[in-house]
């Protein structure tokens, strides 16, 4: 039975995370190996359970609570009494591996560990673990306390009694479970991240700008924001990861990631979360930058 969660990670995703268990009910241990971005993790699930409690969501004593079964840590060392460790840094693999390694030793036999991977292979993952058997992929969906999706992705050597006890705590926290089998990307990114590289190839052929793409896609086929524009708002850093792992995984041309997406990240322009991207975020309106 899970009581207790830990999360590794206090970025947007794992922020996301910690706000949605700790308003159903469970106490979560926070942690990064940044205090600054604990602090600001913190900041940023007081703001969004004030949103809630305004928009009539929750109430102001459950927003409260909830802030309350939140503590922070730059270690592990509290993950000992954790009965689901929910890894949720950053799209990349080696990091993810120096998590589990540090990690393990730390958790009690019967703990579940989970990875909020939105691509990378959960039995790959789990292979370097020592509870292959109690490792699975919980794939949340940004912004967590919004979206009502959780992605459930078993490896090969995930058990019944994981699989089972992961889609009870997830219904449980309010959320909805699909299955995905254990291939690159999964289901979600699978088909939406191809778009978006797409959307990229539009606009570094010249086909239409920045605005038009947007545009086109919220008015013609009903979409709720642009694809460059949703790009910026995962981060392009982390759209270029997973269609390499897209590209590498399943060795086909039309997962190529596209040379304006690779061009973006590496000037460091990687979305909403560092101010600029496909959009300039700095001043009172959002300016396309190309």
């Amino acid at each position: 039975m899970v009581q207790h969660v830990g999360i590794i990670g206090a970025g947007q995703m794992g922020n996301g995370i910690a706000h949605v268990f700790a308003v159903a009910g469970y106490d979560v241990l926070l942690s990064d190996i940044n205090e600054e971005a604990l602090n600001k993790a913190k900041a940023k699930i007081e703001i969004n359970l004030q949103r809630q409690v305004s928009k009539g969501l929750i109430t102001a004593d459950v927003a409260a609570a909830a802030q309350s079964r939140i503590t922070t840590t730059t270690g592990l060392d509290g993950f000992g009494e954790v009965d689901l460790a929910i890894e949720a840094a950053t799209e990349n693999e080696q990091v993810k591996i120096a998590i589990f390694k540090e990690l393990c030793p730390k958790l009690k036999p019967e703990a579940i560990l989970a990875t909020n991977t939105s691509s990378i292979s959960i039995t790959r993952l789990a292979s370097t673990t020592d509870r292959p058997e109690k490792f699975i992929g919980l794939h949340f969906m940004n912004p967590v306390p919004v979206m009502k999706l959780v992605e459930l992705i078993r490896g090969i050597a995930t058990s019944e009694e994981t699989y089972h006890t992961a889609e009870i705590f997830i219904e449980k926290i309010g959320k909805l479970t699909a299955n995905s089998e254990d291939f690159p990307a999964f289901i979600v990114n699978r088909l939406l991240l191809p778009m978006i590289n797409e959307a990229i190839y539009t606009l570094y052929e010249g086909v239409g700008s920045v605005e038009s793409i947007d545009k086109a896609m919220r008015l013609g086929a009903n979409h709720p924001m642009g694809p460059l524009q949703l790009a910026d708002f995962i981060g392009l850093d982390t759209c270029l990861s997973i269609m390499q792992v897209l590209y590498e995984g399943l060795a086909d041309t039309k997962y190529r990631p596209c040379p304006l997406l690779v061009k973006y990240v590496e000037a460091g322009w990687i979305g909403r979360k560092v101010g600029r991207g496909f959009y300039d975020y700095r001043g009172d309106e959002p300016v396309p930058t190309r």
